[in-house]
């Protein structure tokens, strides 16, 4: 008998990354990464082209699989995908793209419909359906932009998705999304119900433009002959609903019981914490989890690896030369930078917001700062700097957190910043929490893969990752640096409030430019 293979992909902020499972032992048969760029055509805007990104680097990583990893399509049991979300993509009739997709929380162009939809039903209102407030990150206000600025997009639309929705239709033929990225399309569903909500006030009819909602497992349909064409999978081959990037890889982490938290570290930063029950948060999100009767609260900053990017291609231009000259990785030379710059940078403060702020703040209009520069300061003291900025902003968090009712028994760390050991340390002393690091760090490819096996019956449910994750190392907080940091932090949460009249400032003439 043939060994059975499970197959993931995520469709990430800048990459796309796949993996081929074995079903029984967990171990990476293939992987394989292809690196994109965003679009940003106006200011607050940030885009990707779902053709060429998405449905494109997904097919072309599926080929690649298969072949390096010599395996049958035929012996593939089961597809995963996970993307970036939530997006919107209008589609229509035929599943053709009408525009570029437009991003999750980065992407801040609906601040007036968010407005306009709290006039209509009310704040109080929203909450009560959603869980939680309206922010950049919710897609509702981004289709109604879309109605106001795009009419005639939004007139050929059939179809709203995201993502990884984008994918399963054109892998399917079936418009489907699953339950928990449902939660963010507020104010459009009530997510206690599980229902798309059907008002006139809401500006669009959701039953006529939102697809299918399925639990994240569910067999959202099989491979098409023409998708079979494209990627080399099998005809026939089930493909489950899948999620949204950051579930994923709280699934890959071994996230499995209430009390568990993700912390994940990629290009913006997500914190998920499996809960007891539903619960409403004005600072998070309170959502269904990922199978029936699960539940979540997440939270999460708009760039954390994102700010090392800018870093890198914006300050570090010998890194990057040795890394285009001799494969040098530029992200690796620039950790050691840390041990040229001291615990506090030497007094310099950065707030992180270069595209706004998701929580707590829900801010689309905050701004990254630089505190307290003097000629003394250093480009290993900025680059300490940024990444201390995302310990205090991952505390602030984890604070808020606390003062609403969700705690966290046990924090699962992943995603490329892991990848920098010291940079964790950081976080852990600045937070005063113990963080596990897992062995497997696939990411959410590899949490796409298991739920595909959860889908098709391989697994009984997600708690049995742990047949697959375990535990690699545990970053522990340092108390003197925790105690030396609390000062700093304290300046960090009033440069903000102090700061913030000008930002709304700033963002207002940015609109005349």
């Amino acid at each position: 008998m043939s060994e059975q293979y499970l197959l993931g992909v995520d469709i990430g902020t800048y990459s796309s990354k796949g993996v081929l499972v074995n079903a029984k032992t967990g171990e990476v048969v293939s992987a394989h990464e292809i690196e994109h760029d965003l679009s940003m055509p106006h200011e607050g805007w940030v885009e990707h082209d779902a053709d060429e990104v998405w449905w494109g680097e997904f097919a072309a990583i599926c080929r690649y699989l298969l072949d390096a990893g010599g395996v049958h399509s035929t012996d593939v049991k089961g597809v995963g995908v996970s993307g970036i979300g939530p997006c919107v993509l209008p589609i229509d009739e035929d599943g053709r793209p009408l525009r570029q997709a437009i991003l999750y929380g980065i992407d801040t162009r609906a601040q007036e419909e968010i407005e306009q939809y709290e006039e209509a039903l009310g704040k109080d209102t929203i909450y009560a359906l959603t869980g939680s407030n309206l922010s950049s990150s919710s897609t509702g206000p981004k289709i109604l932009w879309l109605k106001h600025h795009e009419p005639e997009v939004y007139a050929k639309a059939r179809w709203f998705l995201t993502c990884q929705s984008y994918i399963v239709y054109r892998l399917t033929g079936q418009a489907t999304v699953d339950v928990y990225t449902a939660g963010s399309y507020a104010p459009l569903m009530d997510v206690e119900k599980i229902r798309w909500l059907d008002e006139e006030r809401l500006g669009i009819n959701p039953r006529l433009a939102l697809p299918q909602t399925l639990w994240t497992c569910d067999i959202a349909g099989k491979i098409t002959a023409p998708a079979a064409r494209e990627t080399g999978l099998a005809e026939g081959t089930p493909v489950i609903a899948g999620t949204i990037d950051a579930a994923a890889e709280a699934i890959s982490t071994g996230l499995s019981r209430v009390g568990d938290m993700m912390a994940m570290f990629g290009s913006s930063n997500s914190l998920i914490v499996r809960t007891e029950q539903f619960i409403r948060t004005e600072k998070f999100w309170g959502l269904n989890w990922l199978e029936p009767q699960t539940y979540a609260v997440v939270g999460g900053m708009a760039t954390v690896g994102s700010l090392t990017r800018w870093f890198r291609d914006n300050l570090s231009p010998l890194e990057l030369q040795a890394q285009q000259q001799d494969g040098a990785n530029a992200y690796a030379a620039l950790a050691k930078l840390l041990n040229q710059s001291p615990l506090g940078a030497n007094g310099l403060i950065a707030l992180p917001y270069f595209e706004g702020e998701r929580t707590p703040l829900y801010d689309p209009d905050a701004t990254g700062v630089l505190f307290g520069l003097n000629l003394k300061h250093t480009r290993a003291d900025i680059y300490r700097a940024l990444l201390e900025s995302v310990g205090y902003g991952i505390r602030h968090n984890m604070d808020m957190m606390q003062s609403e009712g969700v705690s966290s028994e046990r924090i699962l760390a992943v995603g490329g910043g892991t990848k920098n050991l010291e940079w964790m340390q950081i976080i852990a002393d600045i937070a005063n929490v113990s963080m596990s690091i897992p062995s497997q760090q696939m990411g959410a490819s590899y949490g796409d893969a298991f739920m595909a096996g959860v889908g098709v019956g391989i697994f009984k449910g997600l708690e049995e990752i742990n047949r697959w994750v375990r535990p690699d190392r545990v970053i522990t907080p340092r108390a003197e640096n925790h105690l030396r940091y609390e000062p700093l932090y304290q300046i960090y949460l009033k440069l903000y409030r102090q700061t913030n009249g000008l930002m709304q400032d700033l963002a207002a003439f940015r609109q005349t430019l």
